[in-house]
Order: C-alpha cells, then structure tokens, then sequence
C-alpha cells in the first residue's frame, strides 16, 4: 500500500500523514512542487522524529510520477468529494497508491481522469470535506484492513 500526495500545500498536513505512514509502514509519495519547503517547522513539528522511519519517494512532476506507475503497474485510487464509490465499499489491492490532492485545490480534471478509481468519504449534507490527514487514516486503515486480511486468510489463518 502506498499514499502520494499531489502537490501537497499545508505542511501540518503533509507531516501528519509522514508520521502515518510510518507507523503504519506504508510507502509515501510526494508530488511536487509542494507548497512549502521540506525545512518548514510546522512541517518537521508534525512529522517529529517519524519523518526518519517513512520512506519517501519525491517525483518532481505529475509526469514523473505517472512514469513511475507505468513502470510498477500499481493502481490509482483517487480519493475525493466527487467520488461515487463509498470508500468502504471497494476493494483494495496491497499495490494500490492511495491520492490525496491539494487542501486548497483537490487534483486538476486531468489528474482524475487517470485515476483507476475514485473514492469518496461521505459527510453531512452541507460540510464540504474532512481533514486531508484525516481522510487519509481512515482509507488507509480500511485499505489495510482489507488487504492484511486477504493476505491472513491466503496463508491459512482463520
């Protein structure tokens, strides 16, 4: 399971889901340019000493990264309040990359148009949307409790 984040503009942010993936060992990748330098304080404060323990793969472009996933294959699994699919309901792949995009901004139409999936965590009518942190905690933790379970049950466990 991988997070990228595209283009990712609050700092706080963007070391909260570091500190995530690196508890939950999950690869994380950043797609630049970001709206900070990787040397803001509010940035390192949030990630603390995690930001050592996650790998972090950069791309300095979308193409870059769109490379990359030519290269490995993975799926695109966009997350994002024009989704249609509850993200409950679909069916994660340990290779799946998890997007988020910009706080400010969400993905540009030609970002989601790629996506392999796109995902979308209902709130409250009249809320427009979660915390970026925390809409990713909560797919990851359902990703991940999908795909530990698919790989317990094919190695015999109950």
């Amino acid at each position: 399971m991988r997070i990228a984040l595209f283009q990712p503009d609050i700092p706080q942010n963007c070391g909260t889901i570091l500190r995530m993936c690196a508890c939950l060992n999950v690869e994380a990748h950043i797609i630049e340019p970001a709206g900070f330098p990787v040397s803001d304080r509010h940035f390192r404060r949030a990630g603390m000493d995690y930001l050592d323990q996650v790998q972090i793969v950069r791309h300095d472009s979308w193409t870059k990264f769109t490379e990359w996933r030519d290269r490995t294959g993975c799926r695109l699994v966009l997350l994002t309040t024009k989704g249609l699919i509850p993200y409950w309901q679909f069916r994660y792949e340990q290779t799946d990359v998890l997007l988020l995009g910009r706080e400010s901004a969400g993905v540009p139409d030609e970002v989601a148009a790629v996506a392999d999936a796109r995902l979308v965590i209902p709130v409250q009518a009249g809320l427009r949307s979660l915390n970026i942190a925390v809409a990713a905690a909560m797919v990851a933790g359902e990703a991940l409790r999908q795909t530990s379970w698919q790989t317990s049950t094919s190695q015999g466990a109950p």
